[in-house]
């Protein structure tokens, strides 16, 4: 079994990044694979803007990411950097700024680069989309 950080570089849409990476750890985790987490940056931070509305014929990779996470346990980890360059707010990141609003969804957790070094010093394959 290997141990995998994954991180997400592309957004949900306009790019395929996101959803080649979804795949990747849906089909790691099915053949018995660890994913430890997913570490969203740059771009791949709009990932948990939970309000995308994705036409009814679109896949929702937003929820998709969600489902996945909840089901397999895996941390799902926004670089708060990089999130709140790109309007990309979590609740307590809208207070600090004093925003009356957010649109990160909980099961995203804002963190450092630390998080991503962290997961790679447990991690047997970084794997980059």
């Amino acid at each position: 079994m290997n141990k995998f950080i994954v991180q997400v570089n592309g957004p949900a849409y306009g790019s395929t990044a996101s959803f080649r990476a979804l795949k990747f750890c849906q089909a790691a985790t099915s053949a018995g694979h660890q994913v430890i987490k997913v570490f969203f940056y740059q771009d791949g931070v709009q990932n948990s803007n939970s309000l995308h509305c994705p036409a009814s014929d679109e896949i929702n990779l937003h929820q998709l990411w969600v489902d996945f996470s909840q089901s397999q346990q895996v941390p799902l980890i926004n670089c708060v950097s990089a999130a709140l360059r790109r309007g990309v707010l979590s609740e307590q990141d809208a207070i600090e700024n004093s925003k009356s609003q957010w649109n990160s969804a909980s099961e995203f957790t804002m963190g450092g680069l630390g998080e991503l070094v962290s997961g790679i010093e447990h991690a047997d394959r970084l794997v980059c989309f």
